[in-house]
């Protein structure tokens, strides 16, 4: 019996051990490896509208590219990005592939896998429809074919889901309830599928709001018909490693304390929506 007692004894101490190591596994590997490298890989998209996207050079540019350079300048280190798919960056298990990543929102949910540094951009989502479409409000997208991006907080919305619970979190108002919902792996080739006409694919595309605006800009047949939600966007590091988060919070509130990045904002989108 005593026996017995003592190798359950030492399989629950390795047990212990075995997830105490797991849950440290991480501490200071993402820093050491940035700093070692000289290098800070992100993860962003290419059709991001102004937040990230290829411009004329078919050079990634936009408003989270200057942000991740300025991080990057003041970790002493050269930025680097690349980019998969938004279903890929959420699904987390980078396996190092990539550092951090840009415009998330830091619901309750992702706390499970992601840590946010900071939030560096307050966002909103919007409906949008054909121009042709007798819709004018979200409300009247009610039995409608809505699309969104997959595993985005709009695609959560859309499909009654979303947990509003970031800091400042109002409570969520349903305003409509869809037929149904198609997922993209990009809003853009949803806002394709929207131009070829009202209810010919689809009815409305939900999607964050920069997105949506670009479209239109870009000469998108589409109409907005009202604000969904707004949140908080931030920066998303894998859970684990405290003294890399540390560095971006430090990084982003320095840029908060020194105006850059209100400029920023204001460079890429006219107005400053850094703060509420």
């Amino acid at each position: 019996m005593n026996k017995l007692m003592t190798i359950i004894a030492a399989a629950t101490s390795l047990a212990v051990a075995s997830v105490a190591l797991s849950a440290n596994a991480n501490a200071g590997e993402v820093l050491d490896r940035v700093l070692k490298t000289k290098k800070l890989t992100v993860a962003v998209g290419t059709d991001w509208g102004k937040m990230a996207f290829l411009n004329a050079q078919h050079q990634l540019d936009g408003y989270d590219i200057d942000v991740v350079k300025s991080i990057s300048k003041s970790l002493g280190v050269e930025a680097n990005f690349v980019t998969p798919s938004w279903d890929v960056i959420a699904a987390g298990k980078w396996r190092g592939r990539w550092d951090m990543t840009t415009w998330m929102t830091p619901t309750k949910a992702r706390t499970e896998k992601f840590d946010f540094p900071a939030v560096y951009i307050k966002d909103e989502v919007l409906g949008a429809v054909h121009k042709d479409s007798k819709i004018t409000k979200l409300s009247e997208l009610e039995g409608k074919v809505v699309a969104v991006g997959a595993g985005t907080a709009a695609e959560q919305y859309v499909k009654h889901k979303l947990a509003p619970d970031w800091i400042g979190a109002k409570p969520i108002e349903y305003q409509f309830t869809p037929g149904e919902v198609k997922t993209y792996k990009s809003s853009n080739v949803a806002f394709d599928d929207l131009r070829l006409g009202d209810g010919v694919r689809l009815d409305a595309v939900v999607g964050d709001g920069s997105l949506v605006e670009d479209a239109i800009k870009a000469g998108y047949p589409l109409k907005v018909i009202g604000v969904a939600f707004s949140s908080p966007a931030a920066l998303a590091v894998e859970r684990g490693d405290k003294e890399f988060n540390d560095k971006i919070a430090a990084a982003i509130q320095s840029m908060k304390d020194d105006g850059s990045l209100s400029k920023l904002s204001i460079k890429w989108f006219g107005v400053d929506h850094t703060v509420e």
